[in-house]
């Protein structure tokens, strides 16, 4: 699989025709260095990163995907949209797409080197939440953790609801953390209540995990820092749930944060 191909298959929908890590010694690091080659052919056609999604951060359904880490792909200007609380996403070339509901994080900027908790704080500018829509193009959504590394992070689509200032959130980190942690979100859809989902399970709180990405990235040779204006979403509170144009979706946050209604086109 060279970037090339694996470009053309995300933008056609389509299913790989064997896994990357069906190459003879494929890890992570060679997986990040693909999917970061596939990266710059979206830069090269026009395509502007607008921040990063994390992925497999919430430990409850490792055990369901066999995959046991954090992983982590970039968000576009192409795949996110923004809206006050209700909002449509188009399924047009997906590959076996299912629902996540997430809290997203903008930036103010770039959090500075080794930043703990607090700086990383200091470093936000505003909270969300939010629906990523994800993929996958090997067959039952059946992978080994370098596949989806190498797959865009398994992103496909981003719609970011009302967004608050963080600091009318929370005074500091730890007020942030204990209060993300302490959540419970209901996922609906229509009127029917799919799933329930607590801030707590995204490796202990959303803050903590856009704190685990940050360190990651950073370590990846080759990847950009972030930057201010930078939205990354942090990771699915319930299992992700397989949808079809005409559905739809309710992720029910508490204050301080909002409802965020989505309609699938």
């Amino acid at each position: 699989m060279n970037p090339s191909t694996l470009l053309a298959h995300h933008d056609e929908g389509r299913l790989w025709p064997q896994p990357a890590s069906a190459a003879p010694g494929f890890d992570s690091a060679q997986a990040y260095q693909l999917a970061l080659a596939v990266r710059a052919l979206r830069v090269q056609r026009g395509e502007q990163p607008r921040g990063f999604k994390i992925g497999f951060t919430n430990r409850s359904i490792w055990p369901l995907y066999q995959v046991f880490a954090p992983i982590w792909g970039t968000v576009w200007n192409t795949t996110l949209q923004l809206c006050d609380g209700t909002g449509r996403l188009d399924l047009d070339h997906t590959c076996q797409p299912r629902l996540e509901p997430e809290v997203v994080f903008g930036l103010a900027h770039t959090p500075p080197p080794q930043a703990d908790l607090q700086a990383l704080f200091e470093s936000i500018d505003w909270v969300a939440p939010g629906f990523e829509v994800v993929q996958s193009h090997l067959p039952d959504w059946k992978f080994q953790a370098s596949d989806t590394m190498a797959d865009s992070g398994l992103h496909a689509r981003l719609l970011v609801g009302q967004r608050v200032p963080v600091r009318s959130v929370a005074p500091s980190a730890a007020a942030l953390d204990a209060l993300l942690a302490g959540m419970t979100m209901r996922l609906l859809q229509d009127s029917t209540e799919m799933a329930r989902g607590h801030g707590a399970l995204v490796l202990d709180s959303p803050l903590r995990a856009l704190h685990h990405f940050m360190q990651e990235l950073r370590a990846c040779p080759g990847a950009p820092d972030l930057q201010a204006g930078d939205v990354i979403t942090t990771g699915t509170w319930t299992d992700a749930f397989p949808i079809a144009s005409g559905q739809h979706w309710t992720a029910d946050f508490p204050v301080p944060l909002s409802a965020l209604h989505l309609q699938l086109d």
